[in-house]
């Protein structure tokens, strides 16, 4: 712990972290900085998560693009000292592939005109102009908060189709709050006064033209932050899933794992999915249960594709509106660094498809799949059907918490529970029920580890909401007294 003088103490308390994602894994580092010994549980058989990265075809992968911006110095130093030197910078391109165009983004009017033609374009401008002239109610749907910012005509074009895709209900049943956090202060005129202004960096983290990526593979982060812990005489356990955290008179004691084996613990820094924590406590009211299984996760489906060919579109992501196909995004990691590219000439492309346990796509086999993200891709037209010669599958459960209208009412009454329990602190995307990047997940834990070795207790839900987000960047710790 760290007295008065800001030194830190002999007495440590047992720290517990599960999961080892971008939240966990930098909160037992940081513990480990301040001279703690933390044990981390992992249910996978890997570090970094949803961030992690892995060998495939000679090519190292991540999965999905994740790429590292963050606008807190904090956060960006801690990154920095594990990467060691060892990273690249990336120019951003993430366009939007739509009836077999790019359109660029961040907008840029030239392409845009281009790609829409000028029917559709002056459509789109006159949409836009009525909205400023006439807003649209606000209803607390993400539809209404677009339409009113982008104007109804190109809510439909660019927003409507993939949002969709990914959430699997209709924008009008998707909350606000989604895209406050996730398009932050970012309009049609302030992406035209951009694209305007020229050679001028980009304000908006929307619009981050450039990124700091891991020469190797966003999973070196994470490798990196592995090797600390353990020097510092912490534990990593992959392969060792949690089942539930052991709470006495609400206090923490410790965790329970998948085995019966029982870990003491002064204190739990819990990144497991929230819904499932909680069903795993004792003594949970009727109402908190019944909140919790009101809140649902997106699963998401990798599916990863050797392309018999160097290059096939200069992206690093692509954003796909095409109505008619069910993937939403593919990724080539041919762009991201040279040294993850394999010897052979090929491509790696991973298209995302996303859905809900109940949906018949969760339940296809690898065959089946890969047969569906072969076919779909020779439909966008980028490259032919038969150029994918090779397909590999990677299925992640609850990946996305689902911001479903409303949703902050069930979600409050499950953290004022959880914020009964002693020595309890929930982190990261799963833990916090928020659709967070990787750097407020980073930074949940960094805050995390700093409370806890000072004696307090974090409180970190407020991390990633639209009015709070700059004073995060900040790094300010919300904290109350243990």
């Amino acid at each position: 712990m760290i007295d008065e003088d800001g030194n830190t103490s002999s007495r440590m308390q047992r720290v517990v972290v599960i999961g080892a994602g971008p939240a966990g894994m930098a909160c037992a580092a940081r513990y480990t900085e301040h001279g703690g010994t933390p044990v981390v549980y992992e249910a996978s058989a890997y570090v970094g998560g949803l961030a992690r990265s892995f060998e495939l075809w000679g090519s190292s992968v991540d999965l999905g693009p994740h790429r590292f911006f963050s606008s807190d110095p904090v956060v960006n130093e801690y990154w920095h000292r594990h990467v060691r030197g060892d990273y690249v910078m990336v120019p951003r391109q993430t366009r939007i592939y739509y009836r077999r165009r790019f359109f660029d983004y961040p907008l840029r009017p030239q392409n845009a005109l281009r790609n829409l033609g000028p029917v559709r374009a002056v459509a789109a401008l006159a949409s836009y102009l009525r909205v400023r002239l006439a807003p649209p109610r606000q209803d607390g749907s993400l539809e209404r908060w677009v339409a009113q910012r982008f104007g109804w005509r190109l809510y439909r074009t660019f927003f409507q189709t993939y949002t969709e895709k990914v959430w699997g209900i209709p924008c009008t049943a998707i909350d606000a709050d989604w895209a406050a956090q996730r398009i932050q202060g970012l309009t049609l005129w302030k992406a035209v006064r951009n694209a305007l202004a020229g050679g001028r960096r980009n304000s908006l983290k929307t619009l981050v033209d450039e990124f700091a990526y891991p020469t190797r593979g966003n999973g070196v982060f994470y490798q990196r932050q592995r090797e600390a812990i353990v020097a510092g005489g912490g534990e990593v356990h992959t392969s060792t899933p949690v089942a539930r955290v052991v709470v006495e008179h609400s206090r923490v004691v410790g965790v329970e794992l998948a085995d019966g084996t029982r870990t003491a613990a002064d204190v739990v820094v819990s990144s497991m999915p929230i819904t499932l924590l909680v069903k795993g406590l004792d003594g949970v009211p009727e109402r908190v249960v019944a909140a919790a299984n009101q809140l649902r996760f997106r699963n998401t489906i990798l599916v990863y594709l050797r392309v018999t060919r160097r290059e096939v579109f200069t992206d690093q992501w692509l954003y796909i509106h095409d109505p008619g196909l069910a993937h939403g995004r593919i990724t080539n990691f041919n762009n991201w660094s040279a040294a993850m590219m394999g010897p052979a000439a090929q491509t790696i492309l991973c298209l995302e498809f996303w859905c809900f346990d109940m949906d018949a796509i969760w339940s296809e086999t690898d065959t089946q799949l890969v047969d569906r993200a072969r076919s779909e891709l020779g439909r966008t037209g980028l490259v032919a059907e038969d150029a994918a010669a090779e397909g590999h599958v990677v299925r992640i459960p609850r990946s996305y918490p689902v911001y479903e209208r409303g949703y902050q009412a069930p979600l409050k009454i499950v953290t004022d529970h959880l914020d009964t329990i002693e020595g309890l602190v929930a982190v990261g995307r799963y833990g916090s029920f928020k659709y967070n990047n990787q750097d407020h997940s980073i930074l949940m834990g960094l805050l995390a580890a700093d409370a806890i070795a000072r004696g307090e207790r974090p409180d970190l839900w407020a991390i990633n909401t639209e009015s709070t987000y700059q004073e995060a960047a900040e790094s300010r710790v919300l904290s109350r007294g243990a």
